[in-house]
């Protein structure tokens, strides 16, 4: 019932900036916390950032910290990810995850969803 779809990946060249954006549907009256992880080949799933309920505080992981920025939109059901100076390493499949508070048959409850993901590419 709930869905997360990411965008605003593609190729783009070293030094580079790029937004992602990760919007939630579905019968959604609450989002807690927000964050953005990423898979490169061959290596496992790793934190980039996470973002509180009402934007409160974040946390990024030491490799991005500094050049991408979490960011939310409550009223959109939205996650941003403002990715600055962009590198080769960056080069990785990005998801959200979001946990939410949705209305399934009359029921309140909080579940953890994942999207699809994004590609991200940085190279020359």
């Amino acid at each position: 019932q709930v869905e997360l779809v990411e965008s605003g990946g593609g190729l783009v060249e070293p030094g580079s900036d790029l937004r992602l954006s990760c919007v939630a549907s579905g019968n959604i009256f609450a989002i807690a916390e927000m964050g953005w992880y990423r898979q490169a080949p061959g290596r496992e799933r790793e934190l980039v950032a996470t973002i509180a309920p009402r934007g409160t505080s974040t946390n990024y992981a030491d490799a991005i910290k500094g050049r991408f920025t979490i960011s939310r939109d409550d009223a959109k059901n939205t996650a941003y990810l403002q990715m600055t100076a962009l590198k080769p390493e960056d080069t990785a499949d990005y998801f959200c995850d979001m946990f939410v508070g949705h209305v399934n048959v009359q029921l309140k409850r909080w579940d953890d969803y994942w999207g699809r993901g994004t590609r991200v590419t940085v190279s020359s």
